[in-house]
């Protein structure tokens, strides 16, 4: 009987293993079940990062013309009047006529 019981214990080991390696190459982390929740998880973060480039981009063209090399002056104080509010004592104003009734 013990003999019987030797014969088939690799036997029962592999089998084992087999079960094992296959029950999480179906079910674990990584699995071939969860791969569409990957690849759609893979697409929303592929397009984080390209909407996260274009706003790095933009950000680095406005702060290209905030260094002193290629500050603009002019364009500088024409930002600021309109941010602000206000004219040089020289300046003329022109006001636009209102379009929303």
């Amino acid at each position: 009987m013990l003999f019987q019981i030797k014969t088939y214990l690799p036997t029962a080991a592999l089998a084992f293993l087999i079960f094992f390696f296959a029950f999480h190459a179906l079910t674990g982390e990584r699995g071939l079940l969860l791969a569409t929740q990957r690849r759609a998880a893979l697409a929303e973060r592929r397009q984080e990062l390209a909407q996260l480039r274009a706003e790095r981009q933009a950000l680095e063209v406005k702060a290209h013309y905030l260094r002193n090399d290629s500050l603009s002056l002019d364009l500088l104080e024409e930002r600021a009047h309109d941010a602000l509010g206000f004219v040089a004592p020289g300046d003329y104003v022109v006001r636009e006529a209102s379009t929303h009734g």
